[in-house]
């Protein structure tokens, strides 16, 4: 189940839950004559229905859906104006469910803060109306459940970033795996189509890799992969990023780097990887395949067929060497 999917369930299942209990206060409001809190509590539960319509509409863009921001603002003050006009102290009890579903359904910082401001206006209308020990309880209840709630909402984001890196980034290396290059590459072939600036791509390959498994071992292999890979790390610039397709290539995506540039950057990297002398292994080189984008190239897979192609070519011209393949004039 991806990420927009599961908010959209959860967002939903919190404002149907919310929207029956404040309809199972209204009517029980309404049972005993209480008709102001009636109104409150339909006028509340109007919100949390509009709040499930508007999950419904959005559902593809849950991530950033603003419109769940101006609902629990309005619920939230909405509460707090009813109780200072209607004073009735026992209002402030509907507070509780309101924080659990503010941290529920907006991101942590802005749930907290609206949060912790309808705890603030609520504590000033009981501190000066109600003895000062029900005050703090209430104060001090909805502090818990506001601290409980946020580190609870805490734990599961860093818990899936985490997973989220975890799916994109090689475990040896610690750069991005080929499951995250086709997503980038395309983002920035849009970019460079929308923009008109140049995209080049270098595809990179260990010399001898088999050869070097075979005299080295898997572990000397890995050890030799993770090296360059720190090593091509500091050699990039910012913005260009770094990937491993299996256990001698990479591939870096350079955005803004025309022809000229991604000629240089690719020689660089043959030099200083050639006059390295690498742990366990000793000399080493590597052969790049380089190419920019043409005004035909729309997909990821033109470029990167076309970057591995370039490599090739490098290689039939004997190991420690870059080759450059043109891009595409017209579309494919």
């Amino acid at each position: 189940m991806t990420e927009t999917r599961l908010r959209t369930y959860t967002h939903l299942a919190g404002y149907c839950l919310a929207s029956l209990f404040i309809a199972s206060l209204a009517f029980q409001n309404l049972r005993y004559g209480f008709y102001g809190l009636f109104y409150l509590a339909a006028g509340m539960a109007i919100l949390t229905v509009a709040g499930a319509g508007y999950t419904i509409l959005c559902r593809r863009h849950q991530l950033s859906a603003p419109g769940h921001l101006i609902i629990l603002a309005a619920l939230n003050s909405g509460l707090v104006t009813a109780t200072f006009a209607m004073n009735a102290p026992g209002i402030s009890h509907w507070s509780m469910p309101l924080i659990l579903l503010n941290l529920l359904i907006l991101p942590l910082r802005q749930a907290v803060i609206l949060s912790i401001a309808l705890l603030l206006a609520l504590g000033t209308f009981l501190l000066f109306s109600q003895p000062l020990q029900t005050a703090v309880t209430v104060l001090a209840g909805g502090l818990a459940l506001i601290t409980i709630g946020a580190l609870y909402v805490w734990h599961y984001d860093h818990m899936a970033q985490s997973a989220e890196d975890l799916a994109i980034t090689d475990p040896v290396t610690g750069a991005h795996n080929a499951r995250f290059l086709d997503e980038t590459l395309q983002k920035e072939i849009s970019r460079a189509i929308a923009t008109g600036h140049c995209l080049s791509v270098i595809t990179l390959a260990i010399d001898y890799a088999d050869e070097v498994e075979d005299l080295h071992g898997k572990t000397g292999m890995q050890t030799l992969f993770r090296n360059v890979t720190q090593h091509l790390f500091g050699v990039i610039r910012a913005g260009d990023t770094l990937y491993t397709l299996n256990n001698s290539e990479f591939f870096l995506i350079l955005p803004f780097t025309p022809e000229e540039g991604v000629r240089v950057i690719a020689e660089r990297i043959r030099r200083t990887i050639a006059e390295q002398n690498w742990a366990v292994v000793g000399k080493a080189t590597i052969s790049l395949g380089c190419t920019t984008r043409g005004p035909g190239d729309t997909r990821t897979d033109t470029l990167r067929k076309r970057a591995h192609q370039a490599m090739e070519e490098a290689r039939k011209r004997g190991a420690d060497s870059v080759w450059f393949l043109p891009g595409d004039a017209a579309g494919s």
